[in-house]
């Protein structure tokens, strides 16, 4: 099984890398207009007076802004923007051999920055290190956009596998991150909503997840 969600990991990420080639130009522009907004001097302001969550809903209003309110192109290049590698690496199946695959990216030196200044603080349960929730940005656009995007195939669940898969090579992950895949959830739950509410943003889902897990713990 573990082979089997490999090879449709492969195959997933393959197949948005082709469904992106004939748009990369246009996606390149928007992810690097959303890295230099993440690292800018001005979003460190930002940062010093607003919760992480107003954070959040200021870089995706800054990217369906940017995509002149294409929320499809948007939370593509919000999920590429808030992955925190210039280059995943995956295992080609059978053979076991790891390949590093470069992904659309910032220069290094916007990105190290962006990836400084992402917000960390999502969830009620966010871990108080470092890193915080920054990793879940990713998960949760990235199946938004799968959720809003309607493909005929139900990828949410492989995408999430995937992201999945390349943050275990990264961190030495012994077992999957339920957390990970509770976030995804949400994320595919906001791309539905986009579809018929323009209004709803970011922190309001990711404050249900909060309350549903605050509701849970009492």
């Amino acid at each position: 099984m573990r082979l089997i969600l490999h090879s449709f990991s492969l195959i997933f990420f393959i197949q948005i890398s082709s469904l992106t080639f004939s748009q990369q130009s246009n996606l390149s522009k928007g992810v690097n207009y959303l890295s230099d907004f993440i690292a800018s001097d001005y979003f460190i302001e930002l940062k010093t007076g607003s919760p992480d969550l107003d954070l959040v809903d200021s870089i995706y209003s800054k990217a369906i802004q940017f995509y002149d309110y294409d929320y499809q192109e948007a939370l593509l290049a919000l999920t590429f923007t808030t992955i925190p590698y210039s280059k995943v690496p995956l295992v080609v199946p059978i053979i076991k051999s790891r390949i590093f695959y470069p992904l659309i990216s910032a220069n290094d030196s916007i990105s190290t920055l962006k990836n400084k200044n992402l917000p960390k603080k999502l969830f009620y349960d966010t871990p108080s290190d470092i890193g915080g929730d920054k990793d879940k940005l990713a998960h949760f656009f990235g199946n938004a956009y799968i959720g809003y995007a309607e493909n005929i195939l139900n990828l949410a669940d492989v995408f999430g596998y995937f992201v999945e898969v390349f943050e275990e090579d990264f961190k030495s992950q012994s077992k999957v991150d339920f957390r990970d895949i509770d976030v995804n959830w949400y994320g595919v739950l906001f791309g539905e909503l986009l579809e018929t509410h323009k209004n709803v943003l970011p922190s309001q889902i990711m404050t249900l997840r909060s309350l549903r897990y605050f509701l849970i713990t009492l």
